[in-house]
């Protein structure tokens, strides 16, 4: 049949009337650069900054930079796959991670995957990794105790749950060991704890780990890893994924629902091991965007990227669940020179620092804590009231002593009171000294403060102290249980006091009898032993 041109163009026009297309619109861009780990990338209009991008073969971005012609991103993970020309999707999502009670007892990279090798995390749910901190509203003051298990730290900078405190110091000198320790002294404690090791060796981790395995503590730990070996992104974002990781059990209950006033939320404890690798990382990613530098090359925001971190860590209201999460950040300082431009950041954000000093760490001080520039802002209000009671004097008794050391190096005659002052100090910086993974509990802590601050220590050998305050400890746990465990609630009574010296004072006979001190006349050393100056002199003499 043959039609006529009239016929077809009515028929054209028809279908044109009827024309209905159904288009599935996806975003989908084009890499045009690629390398250092940054992809620029056309055609994504829409995209959100901090979303998450597919570029395919599961390796994943993050967009970071919105610019007028392309989106600047960074690649989490290996680059090697993608090339120039290689199209990416939006996943319309910003930045999460896996959360629940299933992430507890792994070891997970900085997207929340496991590394561990015990198989995949069943995840109850996810997270933003940027959340908002909550307001002033929603928290209340800090006030119950963190306790460490260390005296230096317990007795002199508290740490109470919600707050933020900073361990600062150089390179080698036992930061990772007070954070560690702090760890495994939660252990029944009703605490969840998140360590975030960035830019450290794998084999340093792997440490951490078997460490609180041994101890009994790892099936209530999260490790959150981005080594050294891992790109710049993962160690950026690996803190703020230790964060989310921590949050689900603060605004959650033990059941995983929202927490109220009648569901209380958990409380956490997250280690940021250490920032000062996060900040050189973001620096990395900022110039490698080609961010404007500012002070040392950093990015401008270098400061708002710890404080939004940092204000993260709080103590809720009773409304919303009075639960906690305590950051403790750690920063490595170069020859103890706290005035640079990280340290001085972090020191304003948070709410006080424990600083370690080298020369105390070399002297066999350990933990090495400068007790003059450590300081809590929170204070008082987190520690129990016998502790506050009986560590009130030691700030100003090490610091006078630290000065009368100071003034005796010169070898002038000292009167008696320097001399006890000296004696006294000395016997405070020995008690002091803990070894690694010998944590004391607060009761035992507050009974060798009190022996320390009422003098019964101080006619005891330095080298015998240590062995004073764990048979001390034992003592009074094996023998008055019910006045040592009084000690918790409360401030120490007249009654108590009495009856805790007493006690004391039968130990120390019954201790002395066993470890007797070493009295030498040096009168007697310096001229009458056998072979001394004097002694083969005279004797020749007399030949």
């Amino acid at each position: 049949m043959k039609m006529n041109p009239e016929e077809i163009t009515a028929i054209i026009k028809d279908q044109i009337k009827n024309y209905n297309v159904d288009l599935n619109v996806d975003d989908v861009g084009t890499v045009i650069e690629i390398g250092d780990g940054i992809a620029h990338i056309h055609g994504l209009t829409k995209a959100m900054a901090g979303e998450l991008l597919d570029f395919g073969n599961d390796v994943y971005g993050l967009a970071l930079n919105l610019d007028q012609d392309d989106v600047g991103a960074v690649i989490l993970g290996g680059d090697t796959e993608i090339k120039e020309g290689a199209t990416v999707k939006r996943t319309k999502k910003i930045m999460q991670v896996p959360v629940g009670e299933n992430m507890v007892g792994r070891v997970v990279d900085a997207l929340g995957r496991p590394i561990d090798g015990k198989g995949p995390i069943q995840a109850a749910e996810h997270r933003a990794v940027e959340f908002p901190a909550p307001g002033i509203a929603d928290r209340k003051s800090v006030h119950e105790p963190l306790q460490t298990g260390l005296k230096a730290i317990d007795g002199l900078v508290p740490i109470g749950r919600g707050q933020r405190e900073l361990i600062i110091g150089d390179r080698g000198t036992g930061k990772t060991a007070i954070a560690v320790d702090t760890i495994l002294n939660q252990k029944g404690q009703n605490c969840i704890c998140v360590y975030v090791a960035i830019g450290q060796k794998a084999s340093t981790v792997a440490n951490i780990r078997e460490s609180l395995s041994r101890h009994g503590v790892l099936d209530k730990t999260v490790i959150v890893a981005a080594t050294a070996a891992d790109s710049a992104p993962m160690q950026y974002i690996a803190p703020m994924a230790g964060a989310a990781i921590g949050e689900f059990f603060m605004y959650n209950d033990k059941d995983g629902k929202p927490a109220d006033k009648d569901h209380p939320g958990g409380h956490v404890l997250v280690v940021y091991d250490d920032l000062s690798k996060q900040a050189v990382a973001y620096r990395q990613m900022s110039l490698t965007l080609h961010r404007p530098p500012g002070r040392e090359a950093y990015p401008g925001d270098i400061f708002y990227l710890h404080s939004r971190l940092l204000e993260r860590a709080c103590k809720l209201s009773d409304e919303n669940g009075a639960g906690s999460l305590t950051a403790l950040p750690i920063i490595e300082t170069q020859e103890g020179d706290v005035s640079a431009y990280i340290p001085t950041n972090v020191i304003s954000i948070t709410d006080g620092q424990i600083y370690l000093q080298s020369n105390l760490f070399f002297q066999g001080q350990r933990p090495a804590v400068d007790v003059g520039i450590s300081v809590s802002r929170v204070g008082g209000d987190a520690q129990v009231k016998a502790m506050k009671q009986v560590a009130g004097t030691l700030r100003l008794d090490l610091a006078s002593y630290r000065e009368k050391q100071a003034f005796s190096q010169f070898g002038s005659d000292l009167d008696a009171t320097t001399q006890y002052q000296l004696n006294h100090g000395a016997h405070m910086m020995e008690l002091l000294k803990q070894p690694r993974y010998s944590a004391l509990d607060v009761v035992d802590q507050i009974c060798a403060i009190y022996a320390a601050k009422e003098n019964f220590i101080d006619d005891v050998d330095l080298e015998n102290v240590a062995l004073f305050r764990d048979g001390l400890a034992q003592y009074m746990s094996e023998y008055h249980p019910q006045l040592r465990n009084s000690l918790r609630n409360g401030k120490i009574s007249d009654e108590q006091a009495e009856r805790l010296s007493d006690h004391i004072k039968h130990f120390k006979a019954k201790f002395l009898k066993e470890h007797p001190n070493k009295v030498v006349d040096e009168a007697e050393a310096n001229s009458d032993t056998p072979g001394s100056f004097d002694a083969v002199t005279q004797g020749s003499l007399q030949e």
